[in-house]
């Protein structure tokens, strides 16, 4: 099914056209009609509207605060058929926001409770799941049996990943993102419309930008989001109304206003400028915090100041040695996160306070570091170094982790 991408000159120009040519083949069940009355009554979509809609195949990535409610939704307005790419399982802290799951699902995996729950929403569409990570490997494939792409992904690599495959199989893709109380949608790879590297050419530097986990979102943000990218992806399914191609949707939860932004294409777009040329490959190393070479194992077996220190440890590591070698845990969250949880010992120093309070720190000590998941921490590690603290650590997976696998008796959150 795959496609070459399309050169037509406006965004709102029928972008499904294979969508249109299998609907021709398409009726509705009259329990379909009952079912769908309200759509089948909207002049923009009527009966055969309803039959794009069956005909439709969309692709999610991932099933989580985004691609609950956008799962939802399309299964509500009779997608015929959904795939769904997820691999993870149900945990508690997943319920304030990805409203696929209830507090029985805890443990199981989210693909086999979407299912289940998407079926229980509409019983006449078909779900196919994907049990698997989108890689290098896999993504054009995956991508190329869908007509669409709804992107719920939480990381820079997949996001880049998603977007290349799209370009290279012309397949549009809708776009959204979250952190704390802000949401962005768009539509990329549309007619002539950008892709996600015009306005991101690359991925940022490595702890510069927090994750949900790392800088949280308000609950009912990724259902605004995720519900915006559901109406977009319907809109393209039907042919109607103006798609957010080439225009960049910006949602300030707090102050309550959207800001749009005009987005042009990139003639010098490093994938979508020439898709003919483009190579998928793996944005994994940009995103990821180095690897280290010396292990601590090595290191620790001497003491002197001038040891060459991993840049990075687990918390089994360091559960292993931290009570024979005199260091200092350095907590680099915010107060209101030390209230909520802290691993004894620590020393807090939040990392937009690091820099005015370094005399509070021996540049001759171990210094481990640690944050919620990793990626402040790493932040601090490399600040630290530039500023001659050469046995700065990173406590990997931060104290989520550590409560995990170490001390339960420390609040996850």
């Amino acid at each position: 099914m795959s496609r070459s991408p399309t050169t037509a000159d406006s965004p709102e120009a029928d972008l499904l056209e294979a969508v249109r040519a299998r609907a021709r083949g398409v009726d509705l069940t009259h329990d379909e009609l009952r079912r769908y009355g309200r759509h089948l009554v909207l002049p923009e979509v009527g009966v055969d509207g309803q039959k794009r809609l069956k005909a439709a195949r969309v692709l999610l990535i991932g099933a989580g605060g985004l691609g609950s409610p956008a799962a939802l939704y399309l299964a509500a307005a009779g997608v015929g058929t959904l795939g769904v790419v997820e691999f993870d399982q149900v945990d508690l802290s997943n319920l304030q926001r990805q409203v696929l799951y209830g507090h029985p699902d805890v443990g199981r995996p989210k693909l086999e409770v979407a299912a289940e729950r998407l079926h229980d929403v509409n019983p006449h569409i078909e779900i196919v799941p994907h049990a698997t990570r989108l890689e290098l490997d896999n993504a054009r494939e995956l991508i190329e049996a869908y007509d669409l792409v709804v992107d719920g992904s939480d990381n820079f690599p997949t996001r880049y990943l998603v977007n290349d495959a799209c370009v290279l199989t012309g397949t549009p893709l809708v776009w959204g993102a979250v952190l704390r109380f802000d949401g962005q949608v768009s539509v990329f790879s549309a007619p002539g419309g950008p892709c996600y590297r015009c306005l991101f050419p690359v991925p940022p530097p490595p702890g510069s930008v927090p994750s949900c986990a790392e800088g949280g979102v308000l609950g009912v943000l990724p259902g605004i989001i995720g519900s915006l990218q559901a109406n977009e992806a319907i809109k393209l399914i039907l042919g109607v109304g103006e798609p957010l191609v080439g225009r960049f949707l910006s949602f300030d939860a707090l102050g309550m206003r959207l800001r749009e932004l005009r987005l042009p294409r990139n003639p010098d777009c490093p994938a979508c400028s020439d898709p003919s040329a483009l190579v998928l490959h793996s944005d994994d190393a940009s995103c990821a915090p180095p690897t280290p070479e010396p292990t601590m194992e090595a290191t620790m077996s001497s003491t002197h100041a001038g040891d060459v220190m991993p840049l990075e440890i687990d918390v089994e590591e360091y559960v292993s040695w931290r009570a024979d070698f005199e260091h200092v845990l350095l907590d680099v969250r915010e107060p209101f996160e030390a209230e909520i949880a802290t691993i004894e010992g620590a020393l807090l120093i939040p990392l937009g306070e690091l820099p005015r309070r370094l005399d509070e720190l021996d540049r001759e000590s171990i210094l481990v570091v640690h944050c919620h998941h990793g990626g402040r921490s790493a932040q601090a590690v490399g600040f630290l170094r530039s500023q001659g603290f050469d046995r700065a650590v990173n406590l990997g997976g931060g104290i989520d982790d550590w409560s995990e696998t170490i001390d339960s008796n420390v609040p996850r959150y």
